[in-house]
């Protein structure tokens, strides 16, 4: 068979191990994800398939390490709030910028309707994904105990309440709400609402109690509205909160999204921000710079999450542990609204 002029000119997996200055055996490995490496030679031998473009055949590298080099990214949200919020698309950067180090493919699979739920079924039974990462938990899901049983790789995005106990990586929600509700009493504030996240959500049920254990310390009364983590679920819970306390002087809103719902509702009751009410959100999205007066908020490091879910389940599904438990810190930026 003649070989074509673009075959000629195609890098080989020789090409690769010679410039990264490490045997054949080994730019296989780093390539094909199939036995772990040491952290030099692995960026050696990226950098060396960067600089020669090296693209891989996949279907050989399937057949040899029994891998898809395919991960699915479960989102239990429909697609409307999925791609409204900042927080998704952040994480699937993230994630995706993981996997394009070792070329390999991220799956969004929307779990948000019946038909959603039978697809991911369908790819975790036929085996087209290497692992899978739950996001976004809520409730007695039976997502998670049924991707356990398949025995495919599955590593959550928060702390499961309920179902097996799996790996998760986290951020610090705790101790986030903590600094957000501190800083409002250093301020001086002492009717403190919040406007709380949903009470079947990992994130929703921390940020809250961590916010009842402030009150308690600092004896103030509790104010409390529930909210759905959307800008339209922080507008009606501030409404209710300022029904049953008209005096409110702060509140900590559990994500920027309801943060910026409760600054409209504020602002629509007369009330200024931050002179007459200082507001807190959470998460640091695009919406908590963007928004009149910009926002103080709980930054949590959403595109490091989305790396450490990927990095998580890739070691687990090279057959090595993978740690029960990280939590990522987080930390109080200061802007105008509070």
């Amino acid at each position: 068979m003649e070989l074509t002029a673009l075959d000629r000119h195609r890098p080989t997996l020789e090409d690769v191990a010679e410039l990264a200055g490490v045997s054949r055996a080994t730019a296989s490995r780093v390539v094909s994800g199939s036995h772990p490496v040491s952290e030099r030679r692995r960026s050696a031998v990226m950098r060396a398939v960067a600089d020669l473009q090296y693209v891989p055949n996949q279907a050989a590298r399937s057949l040899v390490t029994h891998r898809t080099g395919c991960y699915a990214l479960v989102l239990p949200e429909g697609m409307s709030q999925v791609f409204s919020e900042g927080f998704f698309p952040t994480l699937i950067r993230g994630a995706t910028e993981e996997l394009e180090a070792s070329d390999e493919q991220l799956v969004i699979l929307l779990a948000g309707s019946a038909a959603g739920r039978r697809r991911i079924e369908q790819y975790a039974r036929a085996g087209h994904v290497d692992g899978v990462v739950l996001a976004s938990l809520h409730g007695p899901d039976p997502l998670p105990e049924f991707l356990a049983r398949t025995g495919v790789p599955v590593v959550c995005s928060e702390r499961p309440v309920h179902g097996p106990d799996l790996p998760y990586v986290a951020v610090d929600n705790s101790g986030g709400a903590t600094s957000a509700v501190r800083y409002l009493r250093a301020l001086g504030r002492t009717r403190i609402a919040t406007v709380a996240g949903p009470s079947d959500m990992p994130a929703g049920i921390e940020r809250l109690a961590a916010y009842r254990r402030e009150a308690a310390r600092a004896r103030f009364r509790p104010l409390v509205a529930e909210g759905d983590f959307t800008v339209e679920g922080g507008r009606a819970a501030m409404a209710r909160l300022l029904k049953e306390e008209p005096r409110i002087d702060a509140v900590f809103a559990a994500s920027d999204q309801m943060a910026v719902g409760a600054l409209d509702t504020l602002r629509r009751a007369g009330h200024r921000v931050p002179e007459d009410v200082a507001v807190v959100g959470f998460d640091d999205v695009d919406c908590a710079r963007q928004c009149d007066p910009p926002l103080t908020t709980v930054r949590q490091p959403i595109d490091e999450l989305g790396r450490q879910l990927i990095r998580s389940v890739q070691r687990l599904a090279a057959g090595e542990p993978a740690a029960p438990a990280l939590v990522l810190p987080t930390g109080l930026v200061v802007r105008g609204s509070a």
